[in-house]
């Protein structure tokens, strides 16, 4: 692998512009896998700053043995880009996954970058496998950089209306009554159809509207994922495990009193609070089927932390990997994140079937990178776009955490809220 680095000072044009250079031809290509954390500080911080692109075919995967030929491949690559969908819960549980599905992301996605670049505060490192890095410096510089751009003329429909949305979380509370879940994480998906767009300008478009640590963005051929999330699934640095489930939502302030004052009322939130006990309870537990005894510990509970759209209640779990385990086992005993299931985690997965209209599919799945050495960073793919330009399907979901106290209107708006950055990118226009 041939390593060139490239300071700042010796680019004709500010490390900005570089960046969307390279994003635009990175877009070139077949396959394209983009992180950023936007700089925004978090705890054990967010995703490298990563471009990675391949001409290439992605990994061929067994999806029927998806974990143990991920496993092997493991074995064989230096750094490795995609995801794990959330229909994977299928081959750790005797689950299934029948609902309507227009996208037709694959179960999991990986592909071995030929060329990835490292961005850094004051160079770039580039890494490829033919001795061409000057040849790819160029080849950005001579790139016209990409703008943020909304696209004209789609129409959002709601997969679930209002009324039905009320209906599903009555259900859900009658379920908690039973003793059948503590706490389930019920969604719903927007969508439009015949849209065609550009989809590297939409993701600049909501990556302005809406910077997370975990956003990213994916180009899978024709299908794309235009990445959002401010949660973390799992990380891993050595053999130190990390995850940081979101649990507690609540808008911005208009002025930074407010602000305060709103941050405060989640803080003290008895409801809120109570979910992100029971994930925090959930995410430990599957901790420790790949972790050594004793090791599992929330290192922060109920932290809050401000995002554009709204502030956060986040909790972070560590614990050290066994010698004997894996990142593959970590990632068994842990997905899908336990944030985007509820609790008992098997019984909510089998409600989520039934109650939900869509199939989640890459939603509520993880994107991220493994490195070289097994290290990997992995988000919770929420408040991300999908499109597939084949059949022109465009979608996203949203969704709450149900327990018995919710009040369904609240929970409505609550979505809403999480919608609002997507909504608004693709220009607020409703059927």
């Amino acid at each position: 692998m041939f390593r060139k680095e490239i300071q700042q000072k010796e680019l004709p044009l500010p490390m900005a512009e570089f960046r969307l250079r390279a994003l635009a031809w990175a877009d070139r290509h077949p396959l394209t896998a983009y992180y950023t954390s936007n700089d925004i500080p978090y705890p054990h911080q967010g995703f490298a700053h990563l471009l990675a692109v391949s001409g290439g075919k992605v990994l061929q995967l067994q999806e029927e043995n998806a974990y143990e030929s991920l496993r092997r491949q493991l074995q064989q690559h230096p750094l490795l880009c995609g995801y794990l969908g959330y229909d994977l819960k299928n081959q750790t549980e005797h689950l299934s996954s029948r609902n309507y599905d227009n996208l037709g992301f694959p179960l999991l996605t990986f592909f071995v970058p030929e060329v990835y670049l490292y961005f850094n505060a004051a160079s770039i490192t580039i890494y490829t496998y033919a001795d061409n890095a000057e040849l790819i410096l160029a080849s950005i510089l001579a790139t016209a950089p990409p703008a943020p751009a909304p696209p004209q003329g789609i129409r959002l429909q709601q997969r679930v209306s209002r009324e039905k949305y009320i209906q599903q979380v009555e259900r859900v509370r009658q379920h908690i009554l039973e003793g059948n879940v503590y706490e389930l994480n019920y969604c719903m998906e927007f969508f439009a159809e015949g849209v065609t767009l550009q989809p590297l300008p939409l993701y600049l478009a909501l990556n302005e509207a809406s910077p997370t640590p975990f956003s990213g963005y994916l180009k899978l051929h024709d299908k794309y994922l235009l990445c959002a999330s401010p949660e973390r699934f799992l990380k891993k640095e050595g053999q130190k495990l990390i995850s940081q489930p979101i649990k507690g939502t609540i808008r911005r302030g208009l002025t930074p009193e407010e602000d305060q004052l709103l941050q405060q009322q989640l803080r003290h939130d008895e409801k809120e609070l109570a979910e992100n006990m029971m994930i925090v309870d959930l995410v430990r537990n599957d901790l420790s089927r790949s972790c050594a005894t004793g090791t599992v510990q929330v290192e922060e509970m109920f932290g809050i932390y401000g995002f554009r759209q709204m502030s956060q209640m986040i909790s972070t779990v560590v614990g050290e990997l066994r010698p004997d385990k894996e990142l593959v086992d970590a990632l068994i005993g842990a997905f899908p994140m336990g944030s985007m299931t509820g609790a008992p985690k098997i019984s909510a997965m089998q409600l989520i079937e039934e109650l939900e209209d869509t199939r989640r599919g890459l939603y509520s799945g993880a994107f991220g990178y493994i490195k070289p050495n097994g290290d990997c960073d992995f988000n919770v793919v929420i408040r991300s776009i999908q499109y597939n330009a084949g059949n022109g399907y465009l979608s996203f979901m949203v969704g709450s955490a149900i327990t018995y106290d919710s009040d369904p209107e609240r929970e409505y708006e609550e979505c809403l809220l999480k919608a609002q950055a997507m909504i608004k990118v693709l220009g607020d226009n409703f059927e």
